[in-house]
């Protein structure tokens, strides 16, 4: 089974990550600890130490240069240079690898559709072995799929996704359980959609600027957060800031589970949250194939069930659930909603009243961890499996062991909502001044607005500052050139900028000026299928910033936070 020992090594890695984000942070906190002698004698050890096992896994693989080299000093910029490019050259060896293992020929043409496949054939041995453990097993190839052949989920979406140039507007249309009411300008007859300029055939440039007057008189009111009045004057339910009666969650196997993709489904499930008292809430989220990013499924769970809405089935009428999302009488329990909050405005035009966050009250409470997994394993003694952290969420139907994952995020949360509260009356000394504050924070959450990623002129200088390298005036001019074109290439074709062309890359091009077609693709590997597409476009600019004269670039190349 050469999953287990992929696992195994994902759950070290995983691991090393959160012990890693355990140290002290750069700044006065890691300058405290540096004044001690055996924090500083701890950290030579394990630094000296790390060196020499990356060494001994480029030397295995073959690449470049060591980490530790006593015949040089080897400077930090020269040894992230080289952790770079022996990724590159470890993954494409990982990807040839698991493409013979798939029976795949690695210079055939490029991958079909999933229905256009045709059927591969298997023709040795230990191949043919390995195609039956995927038949008996088959929902395990998914554990780390990043899936190539998924039916892209925007194609199916009712509205086209607005990656234009322009900044985000409130989807909200009706505005369930106001206090003020919903802007003018954010009603439907206040918007005139079908008259926006991006729906008629001219350029995106000029969509863009033409938007941008018409909604200038109305700009305050559009980009305003839509509930602000009613977030600045909510107060908890007064029987929320007593000492909790702590009700036990129910085992998952007897908990009774809904898969909603209807209408009719989601409907039927407001009316069940408008009867609860809370209910807890979580997103999974897809960003690589998606400029903006993608919310793929919302877990929902209250005292009694466990819901899963696909929402990317549903992605058009989510909005209905504002009329419980907003409801202050109704607590909503997350954990880490910094991100669930932009993503539900994003996506769904859905907002937030009445949160209670549990990574907020962990920090509060100072548990040492303050992650899910940490609460999960402290309050309801479960080991939260991380091994579909990594899984694309596009994928439909989902495998059970998907699901079951998924469902795992939010059946637990009601009952570390009890647990918190009662260490928090606790603390506060049996008064409600601890869960105030955990409220007051996850308010502040709430109060969060979307922005969307907008390109200026400037842009490419905060990405070339965190680079750390030093470029000449040709080098800068196609930097530039680049991630102009990286940005353009990803809103049109809707995909992240990270999958049009990563970072890396987009600085060996720059560095590199290479001359010819066949320069370009060498700098790239593997090859992102936008490059390979529009490698001539590419070259062109690369001949426009070797014309540029070579002058002194005065850009500061220190990182700016």
């Amino acid at each position: 089974n050469s999953g287990v020992p992929a696992q195994h090594a994902l759950g070290t890695v995983v691991a090393a990550t959160k012990a890693s984000n355990g140290l002290p942070q750069p700044g006065d906190e890691y300058d405290f600890y540096c004044s001690f002698p055996g924090f500083r004698a701890f950290c030579s050890t394990q630094g000296e130490r790390l060196l020499r096992c990356m060494s001994q896994v480029m030397q295995y693989h073959g690449c470049r240069g060591l980490m530790k080299d006593s015949s040089k000093v080897t400077g930090l910029e020269d040894k992230f240079d080289m952790l770079v490019d022996s990724n590159d050259a470890i993954l494409e060896r990982v990807s040839i690898l698991l493409d013979e293992a798939s029976g795949v020929n690695r210079n055939q043409q490029p991958v079909l559709p999933a229905g256009l496949q045709p059927p591969q054939m298997i023709v040795s041995s230990w191949n043919r072995k390995a195609g039956e453990f995927h038949k008996r097993a088959q929902s395990e190839t998914f554990r780390l799929l990043h899936a190539k052949n998924i039916s892209r989920p925007q194609l199916k979406f009712r509205e086209k996704i607005d990656n234009s140039n322009t900044p985000f507007v409130p989807k909200l249309f009706i505005k369930p359980n106001a206090l003020k009411p919903l802007p003018e300008a954010l009603t439907k007859s206040g918007r005139q959609r079908k008259e926006r300029p991006e729906d008629l055939d001219v350029p995106a440039a000029l969509a863009d600027f033409i938007h941008q007057q018409r909604t200038q008189k109305t700009e305050q009111d559009m980009f305003a957060h839509p509930y602000q009045y009613e977030l600045e004057h909510f107060s908890p339910p007064d029987g929320v800031l007593e000492k909790p009666e702590l009700q036990m969650f129910r085992p998952i196997e007897e908990t009774p589970f809904h898969f909603i993709t209807t209408l009719d489904e989601l409907v039927e499930l407001n009316e069940k949250l408008m009867t609860c008292k809370e209910f807890a809430l979580d997103l999974e989220h897809h960003s690589y194939r998606s400029f903006l990013g993608l919310t793929c499924l919302m877990q929902i769970s209250t005292r009694t069930e466990d819901f899963i809405i696909d929402t990317l089935e549903l992605r058009s009428d989510m909005n209905i659930l504002n009329e419980t999302f907003t409801d202050p009488a109704i607590v909503k329990v997350l954990h880490g909603a910094d991100s669930d909050v932009e993503w539900l405005q994003r996506d769904f035009g859905l907002y937030l009243v009445n949160v209670f966050d549990t990574h907020q009250a962990a920090r509060l409470l100072n548990l040492g961890r303050h992650s899910l997994d940490h609460l999960l394993k402290l309050y309801c003694n479960v080991d939260a499996d991380k091994k579909y952290q990594l899984a694309d969420w596009r994928i439909r139907p989902l495998p059970e062991e998907m699901i079951r994952y998924a469902r795992d995020d939010t059946h637990y949360l009601l009952y570390i909502y009890d647990r918190v509260r009662e260490l928090l009356w606790e603390r506060g000394k049996e008064q409600p001044t601890q869960l105030q504050v955990v409220w007051q924070r996850s308010r502040d959450i709430c109060l969060k607005k979307y922005i969307k990623p907008l390109f200026t002129d400037e842009s490419y200088l905060d990405l070339y500052r965190r680079q750390k390298r030093h470029l000449d005036s040709q080098q800068l001019a196609a930097f530039r050139l680049l991630f102009a074109w990286r940005d353009k290439i990803a809103r049109q074709e809707d995909e992240s900028t990270g999958y049009v062309l990563p970072n890396h890359m987009l600085m060996k091009i720059a560095e590199e000026l290479p001359k010819e077609c066949q320069g370009i693709i060498a700098c790239c590997n593997p090859v992102p299928p936008l490059v390979r597409q529009q490698v001539n476009e590419l070259h062109l600019l690369i001949q426009q910033a070797r014309e540029m004269p070579l002058v002194k670039v005065g850009v500061a190349c220190t990182t700016q936070e």
